[in-house]
């Protein structure tokens, strides 16, 4: 989790991902932002996210985001 906070805080550092639950649904991230993420944590976990885990329900919080990348792994 903390590797994928520090790629988060990199990308966005004006997001506290921390605590934001509402990541694409209140527009902090859009489509470009997405893409460019899936790209980092591919390579960064060794994972292959396809575009039916590319969904708000896996990119509205970090805690989303680190579920659907352990499941992947």
């Amino acid at each position: 989790m903390e590797e994928l906070l520090k790629i988060l805080q990199e990308a966005k550092p004006e997001i506290n991902f921390e605590t934001e639950t509402a990541l694409v649904d209140n527009s902090l991230l859009d489509s470009f932002d997405i893409v460019q993420l899936v790209m980092q944590l591919n390579e960064a976990f060794d994972i292959e996210i396809g575009a039916e885990e590319i969904s708000p329900e896996n990119f509205n919080s970090a805690d989303s985001i680190w579920k659907m990348i352990q499941r992947l792994q």
